[in-house]
């Protein structure tokens, strides 16, 4: 992987940081162990390449699931995905009573099923319109991205420390 072009490592972890589940939280280890960017090139990218959907999950899902719904592959995904967005909202009191805040503390925690695929998608199942979703998202991927940074640099230092006393 060392053999490519750094154009082509950036846009890679960048469409790493944008597949649903993986996201950023995949995205930066990707980017530093895999591909060898430095940490900030491999935020950079993972972080572009997670905020890149979230326009488009918020403001255009619902007409889609309506739209392919109607067809049986799809509608598992989108069962499941409805199910999966429904089922945090009813589970997250915060994001009942305070949803930018709800939204930010789901989307910054780096566990998996968190992250702005998901929550976008419980933007839009709370009818947020973007101007109101997106900004507690895109601060929640930011602070998810810090703390996915430091855990990777404790990693990569942990693991360069083992191979050096090795």
């Amino acid at each position: 992987m060392a053999s490519l072009p750094i154009i082509l490592k950036y846009i890679l972890t960048g469409i790493v940081g944008m597949i649903p589940i993986i996201e950023l939280r995949g995205a930066i280890p990707i980017g530093v162990f895999t591909f060898h960017l430095n940490y900030i090139e491999s935020f950079i990218c993972s972080f572009i390449g997670n905020i890149i959907p979230i326009y488009f999950i918020v403001k255009y899902i619902r007409p889609l699931f309506d739209f392919f719904g109607r067809w049986k592959p799809f509608k598992v995904v989108i069962d499941w995905a409805s199910n999966r967005a429904t089922q945090k909202i009813a589970e997250s009191e915060k994001l009942q009573n305070f949803t930018a805040i709800g939204l930010f503390l789901f989307v910054a925690i780096p566990l998996p099923g968190t992250g702005a695929w998901v929550g976008s998608l419980i933007a839009n199942f709370l009818d947020l319109p973007p101007k109101k979703a997106i900004p507690p998202i895109v601060l929640g991927v930011v602070t998810a991205g810090f703390i996915v940074l430091g855990l990777t640099a404790a990693a990569n230092g942990g693991i360069q420390y083992l191979l050096q006393r090795g």
